[in-house]
């Protein structure tokens, strides 16, 4: 292995002419198209994913973040007031010649994200990287085209991917049984142009269960009834859509790299985070774990106080307070952010 791993830029493309490949999709009129040239990057080799059918499809936690003991030691916030609802359509449609969208918009800013990490060079320990927003493109657009369809009051915060969520399924938090039968997203997920042997990617089919995700979904399952619900104001995103492995498999947080290269990273992601946020008309960010709310304060700094960050224990195995109990610790956290009410039916 290489000690240094580079993502190369694919040809340039327009994200309307691939966006409208899909169904349900949206397509910019053609001298809009023309005018908006977006590209898609790879990671050594990679081809952009190939429209198909719909088919098959952590370290223990969505982000390898290890949750901190002070994650559950939190001021409690002013209540955070409800606003108008927004429903999900939830309806596939045939693309036609509209105004861009809220989740084209999205998927644009992650990929302008995707091209400009493909240009750092990361070294040792990282001997591969996974970027599921790549490899795992249908099921990944498939979830922001559904679920990103109007303004978000409230976006919960990970990290990164991990090995058994996102790196499988494209979906944050990404449980394999929660994203599939939950969620209701299917998709092509293809192989990475590097895999590691310990690490294959399965996607829909992966046996492994995601615990962080499990618990994450699950407890929003079991509150909102419908992900309808949770959507209405809410939308779960990662800070980075970067999964890194040391060549033994191992799983890597960004904080286990070199400080410049980990600067470089999380100054990209920062910047990117700050214009989703604007895009989607966000006012809280819900970090889940106390790095990804640390991450998010010195990202959006520069908004505040417009838009208020927050923390919410991660519901990582390897976090003794989540071990207790994660679902009774996360209710109470929401109520002291008057999130409940829109969490409900």
């Amino acid at each position: 292995m290489s000690p240094e791993v580079k993502n190369k830029l694919q040809p340039p493309a327009s994200l309307s002419a691939n966006l409208a490949r899909f169904p349900g999709t949206c397509a910019f009129p053609a001298e809009v198209a023309a005018t908006t040239p977006i590209t898609f990057p790879k990671q050594s080799g990679l081809r952009f994913p190939l429209s198909s059918a719909s088919g098959g499809g952590e370290k223990d936690s969505e982000t390898g973040w290890a949750a901190g003991p002070g994650d559950g030691d939190m001021a409690v916030p002013q209540a955070f007031p409800p606003g108008p609802l927004h429903e999900p359509a939830g309806t596939l449609v045939e693309p036609q010649l509209c105004p861009r969208s809220l989740a084209e918009g999205f998927l644009e800013e992650e990929l302008r994200l995707n091209a400009e990490l493909s240009q750092l060079q990361f070294s040792e320990p990282v001997g591969i990287i996974y970027n599921p927003v790549e490899y795992a493109w249908e099921p990944h657009r498939s979830y922001v085209t559904r679920y990103c369809q109007g303004p978000k009051q409230v976006l919960f915060l990970g990290m990164n991917p991990g090995p058994f969520g996102m790196a499988q399924t494209g979906v944050p938090f990404g449980e394999v049984s929660v994203v599939r039968d939950w969620l209701g997203i299917g998709g092509s997920v293809l192989t990475p142009p590097q895999e590691h042997p310990k690490r294959p990617v399965l996607g829909l089919e992966c046996p492994q269960s995601e615990v962080s995700g499990a618990r994450f979904w699950g407890f929003f399952r079991n509150l909102c009834g419908q992900p309808e619900v949770f959507f209405r104001h809410c939308f779960v995103h990662n800070l980075c859509p970067l999964l890194f492995l040391a060549p033994s498999g191992r799983n890597l947080t960004p904080a286990d790299l070199p400080a410049k290269q980990r600067e470089q990273l999380l100054g990209l992601c920062d910047a990117a985070l700050s214009r989703q946020v604007q895009l989607l008309g966000v006012r809280l960010v819900v970090g889940v774990g106390r790095l990804a709310e640390q991450r998010a304060r010195r990202a959006l700094a520069g908004l505040m106080p417009e838009v208020q960050v927050e923390g919410l224990l991660h519901p990582s195995p390897r976090s003794p307070q989540a071990n207790k109990g994660w679902e009774p610790v996360a209710k109470e956290r929401l109520n002291e952010l008057g999130l409940l009410p829109l969490l409900t039916k």
